[in-house]
């Protein structure tokens, strides 16, 4: 709770926190409810301006534009979380081999690390996707994979340095096993590194499954996303200009959204930088004696 306070009193904090509640919402209430059906075609309202009944337009074949958005968060939540989930394990999992293994281990899960982290994320996923073939699955794994090997990188000397302190060689003295040392006294310690490290690789995630829809190795079409809306309407964008901006708009503010939470959490977590925009203590004024100010 002093962690969330923290990062309320923070404008970043602030904007990535309101943003992320009312995409997570929108992706609740569309479970249940959109003004209209999104897979819903009416020629006849075909390119319709924004208005009543439909309040950002329809695209080329008379489907509702705010209900398309609205069912695109379900996958932008889900592609989310669950390439989180998958780089929280795969970051756990190579930053303990890569220290608190032995030497040659270490080693061998350090050359891993190098060589996995050369290859770029979307590259991973389109190489995965030509052989399984495009769906979210594949965008979750691919990203939760090439982004877990990022957050293994950064979390591995955090947890060498960690290891030879204090509490931890008392609690192996103590008879902790590796796992619990690991759970009980490494893991709380570099959860601020780790979470910060986390909450970009949802931001690298979202953009990741908006690019790959756009490019046909993301969602299937009979899935709603925000990214293959996008690749649908830019070849009208000379046309029909407002329609882009809606998915645009929507992929736009949720990455910054997630990108700011991500800075706003290193700076709430990190004692170096938590006091950095703090009010100082009020100056007093210190008068000679007989001297009024």
């Amino acid at each position: 709770m002093q962690t969330l306070a923290r990062l309320w009193r923070l404008s970043t904090g602030r904007f990535g926190l309101i943003v992320m509640a009312l995409v997570g919402l929108t992706a609740l209430v569309s479970l249940f409810w959109t003004p209209f059906d999104p897979k819903s075609v009416d020629i006849a309202a075909r390119w319709g301006l924004p208005g009543w009944p439909h309040v950002l337009g329809t695209d080329g074949t008379g489907r509702d534009i705010l209900s398309l958005v609205m069912a695109g968060a379900r996958t932008t939540v889900f592609v989310a979380f669950g390439a989180g989930v998958v780089s929280t394990a795969v970051g756990i999992l190579l930053a303990a081999a890569g220290a608190l293994t032995p030497r040659w281990t270490r080693e061998a899960v350090a050359v891993l690390i190098d060589i996995l982290i050369a290859f770029p994320v979307l590259l991973i996923a389109m190489m995965i996707s030509s052989v399984w073939g495009g769906s979210l699955w594949v965008v979750v794994w691919s990203v939760g994979i090439g982004f877990g090997v990022s957050i293994a990188r950064v979390t591995r000397p955090e947890l060498r340095r960690v290891r030879g302190s204090d509490y931890v060689l008392a609690g192996r003295a103590a008879g902790l096993t590796a796992l619990q040392n690991l759970r009980v006294h490494l893991l709380p310690n570099v959860a601020p590194v780790f979470i910060v490290q986390l909450s970009w690789s949802m931001a690298v995630a979202v953009l990741a499954e908006a690019g790959l829809s756009y490019l046909g190795f993301g969602a299937s079409v009979t899935e709603p996303s925000w990214g293959l809306l996008l690749s649908e309407l830019q070849q009208y964008l000379q046309i029909h200009p407002l329609s882009v901006v809606w998915p645009g708009l929507a992929i736009t503010l949720t990455v910054l959204a997630l990108n700011l939470l991500g800075d706003a959490l290193r700076e709430a977590t990190d004692p170096s930088l938590r006091g950095r925009h703090a009010p100082g203590p009020k100056a007093i004024a210190h008068a000679a004696p007989g001297v009024v100010a």
